[in-house]
């Protein structure tokens, strides 16, 4: 069907997160009907990234400087700092602008089932950071998920010592949601997070 090159390449692609093996075919045969186009930029931004990737030492984010633009940017605000997991969720935050601040990536969650531990993760840096003051709040951006808030609870035992103010982003309702598609766990923390109107 296709040299083993070509192969190699579909192959690599179906391994990335969204894209099985068809989808993968498909990418690769439009880099390579569209090869000047679409492959070779896609070729020269791949390599330019892996020479220049780099994880910066102040939040934990990947970016290709250290620190990272987020970090250098001097329109933020240094007293609000949102912890979150991933970078991934770093980067969910920053294409909404809502946040101000500057965050710290834990580097994943705490875990019992997959053996992740407090000091798997960037737990003691973001002590650190809260320590050496300058730091009025924190939230805690965790996933809805009971090793999310676990992760919270922990955080904010750990940070509780610290004149700064602990707060997590608000769960519940999404925007547009309705409440017959809504799961049990939702509705209770819905909930118990309601708000008065007036």
């Amino acid at each position: 069907m296709a040299s083993p090159e070509i192969e190699a390449l579909t192959q690599a692609l179906s391994r990335l997160p969204g894209l099985g093996p068809r989808s993968a075919r498909r990418a690769v045969l439009h880099l390579i009907k569209k090869r000047e186009t679409a492959l070779v930029p896609l070729l020269g931004a791949l390599e330019r990234v892996s020479e220049r990737l780099s994880t910066c030492s102040v939040c934990g984010n990947v970016d290709t400087s250290d620190p990272c633009a987020v970090c250098a940017d001097p329109r933020r605000d240094a007293r609000a700092l949102c912890v979150v997991e991933e970078v991934a969720d770093l980067w969910a935050l920053e294409r909404s602008r809502l946040f101000p601040g500057r965050f710290h990536v834990l580097g994943g969650r705490l875990s019992a089932l997959e053996g992740v531990r407090p000091e798997d993760l960037a737990i003691d840096r973001l002590v650190a950071r809260v320590a050496d003051g300058g730091v009025d709040e924190v939230v805690l951006a965790m996933n809805a998920t009971l090793e999310g808030q676990t992760t919270a609870h922990y955080l904010a035992e750990r940070i509780e010592a610290y004149p700064v103010r602990i707060t997590q982003l608000a769960h519940g309702l999404p925007v547009g949601g309705e409440l017959d598609y809504l799961d049990e766990g939702t509705l209770a923390q819905a909930l118990r997070a309601r708000r008065p109107v007036v």
